[in-house]
């Protein structure tokens, strides 16, 4: 949900970032319905303020006065009535096609059709040139007995899979590792709902337009859903609220299974652990002042906590800025960090940093008092810390040796017993 009347100041702009997101609105259209539902409800209340002043009348009079008022009376109702009827379907649609408009880009934001026009930030490490046939991940996770996908497949359908023995335990030293970063850095940890309402899924700018993405578990429009990301429960843990302004930035950490349809992505990433339906996250979530140099103060130290927890696992990364037409409807500003993935000889997204500014806190209603006493919509961010198992592609394959075995980085060791080198079971 974006401010309506800068809307109103430059529809423009607001159309020109419709077509570079994708967003199918006319935003031309909309002010006129805008415009009817504002004049449509002016009169509505006028009405309903006559009425309410008539009937106080209406008591103190009698004799003709007062049946020349009851008249009045019953001409307004019913007037009253077809102006409420045409309110609240004006209302209805005005509500709906709002929920459709864009957050505005920075200025800094590349212009481009889709991620193959990203722009390159750095990089950090060096991509392996190994002297040997590198395993991929899928091969490296049989041979090390650490997943099942053919299983997962037998058990829960495509994009399934069981983690399993040390497979798991990394999973799980990779997590506890993101979780003890984040403490230490002041964020408090969170193990959110991972089932949320569909006010939850749209004042985070997910609904309406991911539902295909999203597991509903029950018919109804305002039912229930299955988490995406930790970023949905999070995010949405001040909805309705006034927060102390001294107690901003509000610092958060989730960690959640999260669940995706993936639908739409048939027969894209269908080998391995790339693109599947369950995966474990710790996703930060940040609220600030809507201060924009404050915003992109934190938008870094996100970022920077990412690149900092790439760098502990030793795995080479580049950072790039995304494109336009690469943005979800409400971002403002955006880095993707990709890690270098041997199997498929290029760098895959791993991590998403975004800025959302107030686009997410005006549709929780999430505001602070700033210095004036005027309630005024905080601004939030959102970066991924790890999400499993995709990260384990990186790290298997990055970290292969000759004889098959894999390499533990030092900075999950103490979180896996002291262990240093995955290695086939012996019978």
């Amino acid at each position: 949900m974006i401010d309506l009347h800068d809307l109103r100041e430059r529809p423009e702009e607001y159309q020109r970032v419709c077509g570079q997101k994708g967003i199918k609105l006319d935003v031309a259209a909309f002010l006129q319905l805008d415009a009817e539902y504002r004049k449509t409800r002016s009169e509505v209340e006028a009405m309903r303020a006559e009425q309410n002043a008539v009937s106080k009348e209406i008591p103190k009079l009698s004799g003709p006065e007062k049946e020349s008022k009851l008249a009045q009376m019953k001409a307004l109702a019913e007037r009253l009535k077809e102006g409420g009827a045409a309110l609240k379907d004006l209302e209805e649609r005005w509500g709906k096609q709002q929920l459709l408009l864009p957050g505005i880009p920075l200025p800094q934001v590349p212009v481009g059709k889709d991620d193959s026009e990203n722009v390159f930030l750095r990089a950090w490490g060096e991509v392996p040139k190994p002297a040997f046939e590198l395993r991929d991940h899928v091969r490296l996770g049989k041979e090390l007995d650490l997943f099942d996908i053919e299983r997962g497949v037998k058990v829960a359908g495509a994009r399934s899979y069981f983690l399993k023995g040390d497979g798991m335990r990394l999973q799980h030293a990779m997590m506890s590792l993101a979780m003890d970063l984040l403490h230490k850095a002041g964020y408090t940890l969170m193990d959110p709902p991972h089932i949320v309402t569909w006010n939850a899924m749209m004042g985070t700018g997910y609904f309406p337009g991911g539902e295909e993405m999203a597991y509903h578990l029950d018919e109804r429009d305002d039912g229930f859903h299955l988490i995406g990301t930790s970023e949905v429960p999070v995010a949405s843990f001040h909805t309705d609220e006034i927060i102390p302004v001294e107690e901003l930035p509000k610092r958060y950490a989730g960690y959640s299974p999260c669940y995706r349809r993936e639908a739409g992505a048939y027969g894209k990433d269908t080998a391995g652990l790339y693109r599947v339906h369950q995966f474990y996250k710790v996703e930060q979530v940040v609220l600030c002042r809507a201060d924009p140099e404050e915003s992109m103060s934190l938008h870094k130290e996100l970022l920077g906590n990412a690149e900092r927890l790439m760098q502990l696992l030793e795995l080479p990364y580049r950072v790039v800025d995304v494109c336009t037409g690469d943005m979800g409807q409400g971002q403002v500003y955006k880095n993707d960090i990709e890690a270098w993935m041997p199997s498929r000889k290029a760098y895959g997204e791993t991590h998403s940093c975004s800025s959302f500014y107030d686009f997410q806190a005006r549709r929780l209603n999430t505001r602070y008092k700033d210095a004036s006493g005027k309630n005024t919509f905080c601004y939030t961010l959102n970066n991924t810390l790890v999400a499993s198992p995709r990260i384990l592609i990186p790290l298997l394959e990055n970290h292969q040796n000759r004889d098959g075995t894999v390499t533990i980085p030092a900075a999950l060791r103490p979180y896996m017993g002291g262990q240093e080198v995955i290695a086939p079971k012996r019978s």
